[in-house]
């Protein structure tokens, strides 16, 4: 390395080492920014790992809601093929009525008062 810094024309240049005093500065400078960075990693992975517990959860929950609508369509597909097999089984409409109107005239026919018969004559108002 150092003959390639000098062919490409870098001079090295000479480090003096550091006193007890500033060693220990920069010792302890470099642990706190150490140690604010491991904290703020620490808390965007433990927000990333929330948030993802959080999403998860929340998918589940409408994993569960479509899943109970789709049951309850089923159901109602069900009640409504009954429905419509209890509608071809009625009679037609036309059919009901011809049938409450010959029971209309069965009902008056039971209801009229019978008529008198003929031999008898009808009471005059001056008897």
């Amino acid at each position: 390395m150092r003959a390639k810094m000098r062919l490409m024309g870098f001079r090295g240049t000479v480090i003096k080492p550091l006193n007890e005093e500033a060693a220990a500065e920069l010792g302890a400078e470099l642990l706190g920014e150490a140690t604010v960075f491991i904290a703020g990693g620490g808390c965007l992975v433990l927000e990333y790992w929330r948030h993802q517990t959080h999403q998860r959860h929340k998918e589940e929950e409408q994993r569960a809601a479509w899943d109970v609508m789709r049951d309850e369509v089923g159901r109602l597909a069900l009640a409504l093929e009954a429905l419509q097999a209890q509608v071809q089984a009625a009679p037609p409409r036309g059919a009901l009525e011809e049938l409450q109107a010959q029971l209309q005239e069965v009902r008056a026919q039971l209801c009229a008062p019978d008529p008198p018969p003929a031999s008898q004559a009808e009471p005059t108002p001056d008897e």
